[in-house]
């Protein structure tokens, strides 16, 4: 990317940010004297109570370092080597996970499947399941749902019900991959939806709790509402080389985020951003949405020379999909003086041509 001015990577992706202040400083209350390891802790026992109160449920949660993991371990627990996953062909657990999910469960095979917006349709399902015949095509073993999805968009619970009531019918575990699920909590609590609504309630058995997209380091948490669908899950964070041994301070941060509702607080001004964003945007000519922005991403077509332009004015954002479709990305840390910033040197940019 050509730049002459300073990178500033505000709106490459919700990664680029660093630690929230509650995530800061609940590392280093706990970075004071000694404390058992491997989750023995107080701070461990802290963010599992935590998390079952949040979900309103008791839940068997388990901590590991990244996304790519939780996704991989979590299908690996469900599914056997000779069976395949469902999910959408913009998921993670498809196009960003380096074959992770085929590697964990020893061979299981990712069944990509289009469908709108980032979403699936229970409909969509139906064709994928009735392929093959027999022992001849590997048997359907998981659904992946993506909440938020890579499009930037929401499944509402009704929508997530129809999903995992067809799963049900041919025997599938549901998976959720939940790296930005605050980012869909946050915008679904002001249609009166509980994190709970938005997962068991509706009929999804594990959910990957995203911890580093909120605003935390290196913690991601895996929930299974079932507990008892959790047995023996500690061998394989351990055998995966994810069991951390000084796990309080996975855990802090955890404490930190819940205790007071910032992890929901940082993801609502998250989104507000985008939408501030996407709002300018869209008054400006030549500016075409991919889709309509819910949570905390902004998915545009821009002309190649405009976004060479931006780029040279040192804004970095990433190509999503095709020639010219783009992605912006607000995060915990994103201040209006960066949206209001971009924005003119937008306008700026398009009025020459």
């Amino acid at each position: 990317m050509p730049a002459s001015a300073s990178p500033d990577y505000t709106f490459a992706s919700d990664n680029t940010a660093g630690i929230a202040p509650e995530a800061m400083a609940a590392l280093s209350a706990a970075n004071h004297g000694s404390t058992p390891s491997y989750g023995d802790d107080p701070w461990t026992t802290r963010a599992k109570q935590l998390i079952s109160e949040v979900f309103e449920r008791d839940c068997a949660v388990f901590f590991v370092y990244n996304g790519t993991a939780a996704n991989a371990l979590m299908l690996a627990h469900y599914c056997r080597s000779y069976q395949s996953v469902l999910c959408h062909d913009f998921s993670h657990v498809d196009t960003d996970e380096c074959s992770a999910p085929e590697f964990f469960t020893g061979g299981s095979k990712v069944l990509p499947i289009a469908g709108p917006g980032g979403k699936l349709r229970a409909a969509d399902l139906v064709p994928v399941l009735a392929r093959g015949h027999g022992v001849h095509f590997p048997k359907p073993g998981a659904l992946s749902i993506t909440q938020s999805t890579e499009w930037g968009t929401v499944y509402a619970p009704e929508e997530i019900r129809a999903l995992t009531t067809v799963a049900r019918e041919h025997g599938l575990a549901v998976h959720m991959d939940g790296a930005r699920f605050a980012n869909a909590a946050a915008a679904l609590q002001a249609r009166g939806h509980s994190p709970a609504d938005l997962t068991w309630r509706a009929g999804v058995d594990v959910l990957g709790f995203g911890g580093t997209k909120s605003g935390m380091h290196n913690t991601e948490a895996i929930v299974f509402f079932n507990p008892e669908h959790a047995r023996e899950f500690e061998y394989r964070v351990k055998q995966s080389a994810q069991l951390e041994s000084k796990q309080r301070f996975a855990s802090a941060q955890w404490c930190g985020m819940l205790a007071g509702g910032a992890w929901l607080h940082h993801a609502a001004h998250a989104n507000a951003l985008a939408a501030q964003l996407a709002a300018a945007m869209k008054e400006i000519p030549g500016v075409k949405f991919l889709a309509e922005p819910e949570v905390n991403g902004v998915f545009v077509e821009l002309p190649l020379p405009v976004v060479e332009a931006m780029w040279a004015r040192g804004w970095q954002f990433y190509r999503f999909i095709g020639e010219h479709g783009y992605r912006l990305m607000t995060s915990w840390a994103t201040q209006p003086a960066a949206v209001q910033a971009f924005l003119a040197d937008l306008r700026a940019v398009m009025a020459k041509r």
